[in-house]
């Protein structure tokens, strides 16, 4: 046999080049930086990644601040995530990737109980009142309606729990999250963001934090040395390394359709206008985001129902203390509306990092809209606020504040107020309908999830895109029931 030329390879390498299905993934975040990695073990894919940020991570991103890392609120990665997310997981961070125990506050009553609750704490610490309450709820409840026969967040809550605990720690603490009475959120915001949604399963979850009971991951979390962005990072470079194309600080103006055929989009790269063609493109982008950019746009009736598509804004106040430690908890959550932050997160305790000597950071996340009070607030003010909302619930800061940086999540959370579920549905069924684009990722599904939750959303977008280029929308359907599953890991 005749040795082929060098003329020969390239031709026949590119040839193999162009055989592979071209696949755009818009946005970095989690659930695309999963995909494009799951892209990148494939022989048959060519992936590039198309992000608006100048670097990979999205939310769940770190950066360094005073020689700390510090992540954009507070972030774990749970261990009941799927084998094969876990296994590659090690895999991307190997010793770096530390299992910690959980050690958190909570006011309830008044009083700070550990959190996630245990038996024998919250049997001592809660007051005397707020127990007998509970115990009233417990005995009256079961001649209640069944929870899947509310429509409200606030019924789900209430047959399912009782009075004491959706008054005294459910209630306030979702109006402050999600900036409206629970009454009006939606039943599925108890079904897909509360755990324990009900008494008795509150009570197996204290009690499978018992010794001889718990398993060895229980009660414990995955974090990384270097923040939780680190995760990110590590993942955008295993993909670089086996050549995914990222290209960051893109800004994507139209994205272009025949009829029910995506067929590319326009982009904006370093100030060079781009033209991009693939096979299948699949968004982690808001879903109101990306109906904005399909061009033709779609019926008015899919344009209003978009609209109504919201999320809710965050702020993270950023407190450098001239301490090596505020307190020894990690988190401390507020679901009482006498405090504006809904969680205090002390990043050095989540790695256990021990430098730099007379640092430590506070972040506190503030539920907040882009054009409300707080969102108009310079960052001295708001650490100034800060300092105040502490010291009034028993959490004075006694020491120098260094700096205040803040920043700022316009779409933190999805907002499951009542009629979102029509107007999602009238949105997703319309993207549904296109060929060459795939939605998927909490932005994308517009889904109350965590970390693992987008990696598994990314992990079964990849197994349906065919090495000819198509999409398997009989087996992703059968994924998205699957993700209807999901339940938010406290």
């Amino acid at each position: 046999m005749n040795d082929l030329s060098k003329a020969d390879l390239d031709t026949a390498a590119q040839d193999a080049i162009k055989a592979r299905c071209r696949v755009a993934v818009l946005g970095a975040g989690p659930a695309g930086l999963a995909a494009a990695y799951r892209f990148a073990k494939r022989e048959d894919a060519s992936v590039e990644v198309f992000e608006r940020a100048p670097g990979p991570g999205g939310n769940s991103g770190s950066f360094l601040m005073e020689g700390i890392w510090c992540d954009y609120g507070s972030h774990r990665f749970h261990p009941v995530a799927g084998p094969e997310i876990l296994e590659d997981l090690h895999d991307l961070l190997g010793d770096d990737l530390l299992l910690r125990p959980r050690h958190g506050r909570i006011r309830l009553g008044g009083r700070w109980i550990k959190f996630p609750l245990k038996p024998g704490n919250a049997l001592v610490k809660l007051p005397a009142w707020f127990g007998f309450s509970l115990l009233r709820d417990m005995v009256s409840k079961r001649f209640k309606t069944s929870a899947r026969a509310e429509t409200t967040f606030a019924g789900v809550m209430k047959a399912g729990l009782g009075q004491t605990i959706c008054e005294h720690f459910y209630f306030p603490y979702v109006t402050k999250l999600w900036g409206i009475p629970p009454e009006d959120l939606d039943a599925e915001l108890a079904h897909r963001r509360v755990s324990g949604n009900s008494v008795g399963r509150i009570l197996r979850k204290m009690l499978s934090q018992l010794p001889g009971v718990r398993s060895p991951t229980a009660g414990r979390f995955y974090y990384p040395r270097r923040g939780f962005g680190q995760i990110m990072h590590a993942m955008a470079d295993a993909c670089e390394a086996e050549g995914v194309r990222f290209s960051y600080g893109a800004g994507i103006s139209r994205i272009t359709r025949e009829g029910q055929k995506i067929t590319g989009f326009d982009a904006t790269i370093d100030g060079q206008d781009r033209r991009v063609s693939a096979d299948q493109i699949l968004s982690s982008i808001p879903l109101t985001t990306l109906v904005s950019l399909i061009d033709p746009p779609a019926e008015e009736a899919v344009r209003d129902a978009a609209s109504r598509i919201r999320s809710r804004g965050m702020i993270l106040i950023y407190l450098v203390l001239e301490t090596d430690q505020f307190t020894e908890y990690d988190a401390h959550y507020f679901p009482e509306l006498s405090i504006p932050v809904s969680r205090l997160s002390e990043p050095k305790n989540y790695s256990a990092a021990t430098e730099p000597k007379g640092r430590t950071i506070l972040c506190a996340e503030l539920p907040s809209d882009p054009g409300s009070e707080h969102w108009g607030m310079d960052d001295d003010r708001l650490g100034a606020e800060l300092v105040t909302w502490l010291g009034e619930v028993g959490l004075p800061v006694k020491v120098p504040v260094l700096k205040t940086i803040t920043r700022r999540l316009p779409n933190a959370y999805p907002v499951y107020a009542r009629g979102y579920a029509d107007d999602f549905r009238t949105v997703d069924t319309w993207l549904s309908s296109l060929d060459g684009l795939v939605t998927f990722g909490r932005q994308g599904l517009f889904a109350h999830d965590n970390t693992h939750h987008a990696f598994a959303t990314a992990y079964a977008v990849e197994a349906c895109v065919r090495p000819d280029g198509s999409f398997d929308k009989e087996t992703w359907a059968g994924h998205r029931k699957d993700f209807e599953s999901h339940v938010v890991e406290d």
